[in-house]
């Protein structure tokens, strides 16, 4: 067994202000990796710039991340990150900055690499990077403290994880940034946590160690279950916070075990369908538990979210979510791929067959 963590972790309301002067360690010149709207509404992006700024730590931002970025996308910004002498990165947003500052990072440390970047960041050779911290303001990838990077594969028409495993220096984690967020992004990044969380504790690579993350990770998240059951219950700032501590958590675990079927069928999904992530892999968590061999672990992970059975659950995610409209051939075409992954397939601790894959969709 193993357990090992090595991001430096600050929490709560004012962390990135309070801590900001952790940042003089890893650099002299950041790019801060965001998006264009989100980090400017809720105030992180700006907290960020007034921590460098009190440092003496001059920065670029590249504020060019997409939904589910593309491997075009980093290679363009570590390009620039070239170009403008950087030395360290800050993310600021949900998994997108996070996932790509990671392969920004891995790919401006080595320059070489950035006309081939497709190859080098999906072809398991050492890589160093530069150091990165993380701003996450949402509350469900767990990108600032797992050593994972998923990016937009134009070429496969899917999401697929980068070869390297980079972990962020440090992460802020301030809940206050979750209060601009929409109900729906705050379904679907809270399920995406609540998969990792689930995915993690039935898992090949699950332990009496990493379990406490996933174990602990579940019954924090469905303490604050009611809150997403509608968009006119107002979230109370100990439900934002309850939120995002799960989402850490659930990093932590998935940082240990890696994800399962559930996050291997729903890449093609979102991809094709621009279905969000977590809305996407929540589709696959009533087949999941369903046809998993030991219903005894399963039992567990429903009574340490709150759940008096199966059904109760699918009733839960089928009010968040809705019923799943994936189109014959896009479904005959990811239980194909699924079953040719074995990232995936290896993190399942059964057997997986067609015939079973194919009955996940039928709740």
């Amino acid at each position: 067994m193993r357990l090992y963590m090595p991001t430096k972790v600050f929490f709560g309301s004012g962390c990135v202000s309070e801590n900001g002067a952790e940042l003089k360690a890893l650099g002299s010149r950041a790019m801060i990796v965001t998006g264009k709207h989100s980090s400017r509404i809720n105030g992180s992006l700006a907290a960020v710039e007034q921590a460098l700024q009190a440092n003496g730590q001059t920065y670029v931002i590249f504020d060019e991340i997409e939904e589910n970025p593309s491997v075009e996308t980093v290679a363009v910004a570590a390009g620039i990150a070239v170009k403008e002498q950087v030395d360290f990165f800050v993310a600021v947003g949900g998994g997108s900055p996070m996932d790509a500052s990671k392969a920004i990072s891995l790919l401006a440390a080595n320059p070489s690499a950035i006309d081939h970047a497709e190859e080098r960041l999906y072809h398991p050779e050492l890589m160093q990077g530069y150091p990165v911290a993380a701003v996450p303001t949402t509350s469900g990838t767990g990108s600032e403290v797992t050593p994972y990077a998923i990016l937009t594969r134009h070429d496969l028409h899917t999401k697929q994880s980068i070869a390297h495993k980079w972990f962020a220096d440090l992460a802020f984690v301030d809940a206050g940034y979750l209060k601009t967020s929409s109900y729906e992004n705050m379904v679907s990044t809270c399920v995406d946590a609540l998969a990792h969380l689930i995915e993690s504790y039935l898992n090949t690579n699950a332990n009496a160690y990493n379990r406490i993350y996933s174990a602990e990770g579940l019954r924090i998240w469905g303490s604050a279950k009611e809150y997403l059951l509608s968009s006119e219950i107002k979230i109370p700032d100990e439900g934002y916070e309850t939120f995002m501590h799960a989402s850490v958590v659930a990093g932590m675990a998935i940082a240990h075990t890696g994800t399962s079927i559930p996050h291997g069928l729903s890449y093609p999904v979102t991809y094709e369908l621009g279905i969000p992530h977590g809305k996407a892999v929540g589709f696959f968590l009533p087949g999941f538990l369903r046809f998993y061999n030991n219903q005894k672990r399963v039992a567990e992970v429903l009574e340490l979210l709150g759940f008096e059975n199966r059904a109760e659950f699918i009733a839960y995610l089928d009010k968040l979510l809705g019923k799943p409209q994936i189109p014959e051939e896009l479904w005959e075409e990811d239980v194909q791929k699924l079953l040719q992954n074995p990232a995936k397939l290896k993190n399942y601790p059964f057997e997986m067959t067609e015939e079973i894959l194919k009955k996940y969709l039928n709740k």
